[in-house]
């Protein structure tokens, strides 16, 4: 529960820090970082006729691949950091609306930022994510997912698609939300996730308010950076 609330309090990489730590928690953090592997995996395959698809059968198809991927790729499984990183820059965009997640995160500042601060902002972001679960891509083993009924009307433009981690402990709540973009070509696409009653984008708004009021955007790009760098070298 100590592990939990910290990862509710907003400090995510500092939470997988701390797990780490606890050496009594190993089957509780394997359920983590697998439930973190599904969702950066999740976002990497290539939306195939996703404009077809319901939101919930995308979700299902995408997380079928992803469980498969990451049981056959063995590069992955050793945590190969180039190559997740080359995964996610050339799959990620088309399933993500990744400029309204870092939009969401950074908050009414968004709409101040210069175009410059806003690309520099997305990039930073990205690779927070991406290092954040990069570790975990490796502890995925035997987790099957099970959805839930999709409650939605046809004519929805947003909805929540919810699906549950089975497999090695507990189970674990993952929930998408999704938006419908016609004529951009990739049907549905995720803009939040909901991992152990934690949504994404709500965390990191929190933390990255303390820096924009301490320090203005230039200031939360610097302190991205930053963080950026040090989580390459601890590897």
């Amino acid at each position: 529960m100590r592990v939990l609330r910290a990862f509710r309090s907003g400090g995510i990489i500092e939470c997988i820090n701390g797990i780490l730590k606890e050496t009594m928690k190993r089957a509780f953090l394997r359920q983590v970082l697998a439930v973190s592997a599904l969702v950066l995996t999740a976002l990497a395959v290539p939306a195939v006729h996703a404009e077809d698809e319901a939101p919930d059968a995308l979700i299902k198809r995408l997380s079928a691949d992803v469980l498969e991927t990451i049981k056959n790729d063995k590069a992955i499984r050793a945590g190969d950091m180039a190559r997740v990183v080359a995964l996610v820059d050339a799959r990620i965009m088309p399933n993500v609306n990744f400029q309204r997640m870092t939009a969401s995160a950074v908050g009414p500042a968004w709409r101040k930022a210069t175009p410059e601060q806003q690309k520099r902002l997305q990039e930073e972001f990205k690779i927070l994510l991406v290092r954040t679960y990069a570790g975990a891509l490796a502890q995925v083993t035997d987790q099957t997912i099970t959805m839930k009924p999709l409650r939605a009307a046809a004519e929805d433009k947003e909805v929540l698609v919810r699906s549950e981690i089975r497999g090695g402990g507990d189970t674990i709540q993952l929930d998408y939300r999704l938006e419908k973009t016609p004529g951009e070509g990739a049907g549905w696409r995720i803009y939040n996730l909901n991992v152990l009653g934690v949504w994404l984008v709500e965390t990191y708004r929190s933390q990255f308010a303390q820096e924009i009021n301490a320090k203005g955007v230039d200031g939360l790009i610097a302190t991205l950076t930053e963080r950026n760098k040090a989580n390459v070298k601890k590897g």
